[in-house]
């Protein structure tokens, strides 16, 4: 082979992988959503992967990473020292081996705690800081902060101080307008935010509508029944919004759930009705299994 030749093809094989990396990077897949036309469907792991390791650990983030999952969720606290910490409950006692209210003890004495796993085992691994977790994230999977509403200008803190606010959604208070929101609190230009809404409300549709004020905002509607006229207008709100539905229970989705999908073997009637009213991004409980779902459907690579 002539040796010109084959350098070419070398070289075009390394530009050809640098531009999967690229298309692999958690801010360019985000970005990507707000362009249009978007395909493939996001997986957002509840938690992380909670069912093999401890729920909002630090494991249970690399086993989404290693596991191809887009998306971790996890949620935060803060500590008597103004450390913001990873954890779900207002109290520790469930996912630790501790007693009491994160805010009752310094990020030291949490760190002393351990972490239990999906049975209540107690486990080696130790509470989390925000920090450390986006550190853990980054450049490697988007994550979506959840239950940090009372601290926000504390996470965008975190997210700015570690380089990783454009692979972050963040969400915010549940049905408020944007209007409201911003008269409380000032939301980086570049921040991707999200705003859970009940679409039994009767101004479910207006409340979406105002998101249109800040570009990079996702939608994420919960419904427990899909008899809902406002729920018809979901594929035509994902024209011009990002949605982000959940099939974790069925009060969020109208009994389109992960169980109904998984345990009662029905995932058209489960994630299949999902997908119909277009989502760009599914919140579960079912990680693995939704990705594979996905990826038989085709709107997953």
């Amino acid at each position: 082979m002539n040796i010109k030749y084959k350098s070419g093809l070398v070289l075009l094989g390394l530009v050809f992988f640098n531009l999967v990396v690229q298309a692999q990077q958690p801010d360019q897949k985000l970005a990507s959503l707000f362009k249009g036309n978007q395909k493939e469907v996001l997986v957002a792991a509840h938690r992380g992967d909670w069912r093999n390791t401890p729920e909002n650990s630090i494991k249970s983030l690399l086993n989404s990473i290693e596991n191809g999952f887009d998306i971790m969720e996890l949620d935060v606290k803060m500590s008597k020292d103004s450390q913001l910490v990873v954890m779900h409950d207002n109290t520790i006692d469930r996912s630790t081996n501790g007693k009491g209210k994160p805010e009752d003890y310094t990020l030291a004495e949490l760190k002393a705690f351990r972490l239990r796993n999906g049975l209540g085992r107690v486990t080696n691994h130790t509470i989390p800081t925000l920090t450390e977790m986006m550190e853990a994230a980054k450049g490697k999977i988007i994550i979506n902060v959840d239950k940090g509403n009372k601290w926000l200008p504390q996470v965008f803190e975190v997210l700015k101080n570690t380089g990783t606010l454009t692979q972050t959604i963040v969400n915010v208070d549940g049905n408020i307008s944007l209007q409201k929101l911003q008269q409380g609190t000032a939301i980086p230009e570049n921040a991707y935010i999200m705003v859970v809404v009940a679409m039994k409300r009767p101004d479910a549709l207006s409340l979406i509508e105002s998101y249109k004020g800040h570009q990079r905002s996702v939608i994420q509607p919960i419904f427990d029944t899909d008899t809902l006229a406002s729920i018809r207008q979901l594929p035509h709100i994902a024209k011009k919004q990002v949605l982000w539905l959940k099939s974790l229970w069925p009060s969020l989705n109208g009994g389109h759930d992960d169980d109904r999908a998984v345990e009662e073997n029905q995932p058209e009637e489960s994630w299949g009705w999902l997908l119909k009213h277009q989502p760009a991004i599914i919140q579960t409980d079912r990680p693995a299994e939704l990705l594979q779902y996905l990826q038989v459907k085709g709107r997953h690579q």
